[in-house]
């Protein structure tokens, strides 16, 4: 499980996936996403630019992120 510090809300999903080194590129994060390999809250979501905020639980590839608002 990874601890995911953000500075603002909301951030689109890709960015998170690139910036946390799953994936090498924004591009390689997109198409993740689009074939559905990454899942928020628990429901699979297709949506690049998903906005992503404080609380939120993304599942990608086996890894687990949680989400939280630097204070």
């Amino acid at each position: 499980m990874i601890d995911v510090i953000i500075n603002r809300e909301p951030v689109e999903l890709y960015k998170i996936l690139k910036f946390e080194n799953l994936v090498s590129s924004g591009g390689e994060a997109k198409q993740a996403i689009e074939q559905g390999r990454v899942q928020v809250n628990g429901e699979t979501d297709t949506r690049k630019r998903r906005k992503i905020v404080a609380g939120d639980r993304i599942v990608f590839e086996q890894q687990i992120l949680n989400i939280t608002l630097a204070e």
